[in-house]
């Protein structure tokens, strides 16, 4: 699902009825946590400064809605809708900047400098997705379905073949020097960003709601987005399991409170770093496996939906290395491996039993974590 066409959606009915909230998402984190550098993987996910501008206004007349928010530079960004659809412009000033057009065909993105952008269309099977500048097609499908992260997850027969995330999870004795893993490392597919707080806190967020989010976002009932917003909003509402501390943050704003809630202010927040994306590799663990001090921890998972909604959880069972790794073509990643001490509670069906031959309770689980999801402890 496009991620920037429905981000314009919320902002064209939001734009008019609300002000923007006093502090930007990224002062906010620097208020609560001003010796916490903020990681490469949250500076991506914020949004561009035309929603964090106060000054940005919303023109309506009978050609459609224009929204302004160059701060009073050229190249800003416009926002245009009439009897053609939806188009976006946010150059900054510059040619190549990001184009969105809604026609009856679907949805077309186009984004970045001429003969290096990428164009995005949205269909029935997935999202398409062609890179400018090598002129190869990376086709990126959208499975609905529940995230493997969440200890209530049973995996079908399926899924245990088709989903990539199987080979993220390990034994805990296993994390050695020499061990060998075929692993992708990728970010999540939608490519969604956070909203301010000051918005997403108008948007509806439970089951009674749907319709309404539905209907806000301008997807059809029936359709695969609709599901996969479902499953998402679904799982956020299940409780959680003995010992667990669950919530869903729809801003950065909202994570920070609930991770500086459990843990305290002297947090860092780590995540998966690897030197490029590749495709599925053999990975090799090299020297200088690091365990995160202490024991405690609130792990943030990015979830599937129109905009960046993160399932945190915060338990005393876990505990969290940095693993290095080596790829059969020379790329190093840095990851993050979440081991889970005790299982007993989680669904004998989950993925990891099935993959691992192991029963709940009797052995540590591990998995790594994609580059998108974030480990907040304390130091």
């Amino acid at each position: 699902m496009e991620s920037s066409l429905l981000l314009i959606f919320t902002f064209l009915s939001l734009a008019l009825v609300t002000s923007h909230a006093a502090l930007s998402s990224e002062e906010y984190w620097n208020s609560m946590l001003p010796n916490t550098p903020m990681p490469r993987v949250v500076k991506d996910l914020l949004q561009p400064d035309y929603l964090e501008d106060k000054t940005a206004s919303v023109d309506v007349g009978k050609g459609g809605v224009n929204v302004d928010a160059g701060k009073g530079k050229p190249g800003g960004t416009s926002v245009d809708v009439g009897k053609g659809g939806v188009d976006v412009d946010a150059g900054k000033g510059k040619p190549g900047g990001t184009s969105v057009g809604v026609g009856k065909g679907g949805v077309g993105v186009d984004a970045g400098k001429p003969g290096k952008g990428a164009n995005v269309g949205v269909g029935k099977g997935g999202v398409s997705v062609h890179a400018g500048h090598k002129g190869k097609p990376v086709y990126v499908g959208v499975k609905p379905g529940p995230s493997p992260f969440l200890y209530r997850y049973a995996a079908t027969e399926t899924q245990l073949h088709d989903d990539p995330s199987v080979a993220l999870f390990f034994l805990e004795k296993d994390m050695h020097d020499g061990t060998k893993m075929n692993l992708h490392f990728a970010k999540t597919t939608n490519g969604a960003t956070f909203l301010p707080r000051a918005i997403s806190e108008k948007i509806p967020f439970s089951s009674n709601g749907y319709p309404e989010i539905l209907n806000r976002f301008s997807v059809k009932p029936n359709s695969l987005e609709a599901e996969i917003m479902k499953t998402t909003i679904k799982e956020c509402e299940e409780p959680g399991i003995k010992g667990e501390e669950k919530y869903c943050a729809t801003s950065l704003e909202s994570m920070v409170d609930f991770s500086t809630s459990k843990l305290g202010k002297r947090l860092r927040a780590i995540s998966t770093e690897v030197k490029k994306e590749t495709q599925m590799q053999t990975y090799t663990i090299i020297a200088g496996v690091k365990k995160v001090k202490g024991d405690e921890s609130v792990v943030c998972h990015k979830q599937n939906y129109p905009y960046a909604v993160f399932y945190c959880h915060s338990t005393h069972t876990t505990r969290a290395y940095v693993v290095p790794l080596k790829g059969a073509d020379g790329t190093i990643a840095k990851a993050l491996a979440i081991c889970h001490t005790d299982t007993s509670k989680w669904n004998p069906k989950h993925l990891a039993f099935q993959v691992l031959k192991v029963k709940p309770g009797t052995v540590p689980v591990c998995h790594f974590l994609p580059q998108d999801h974030i480990v907040w402890v304390p130091y």
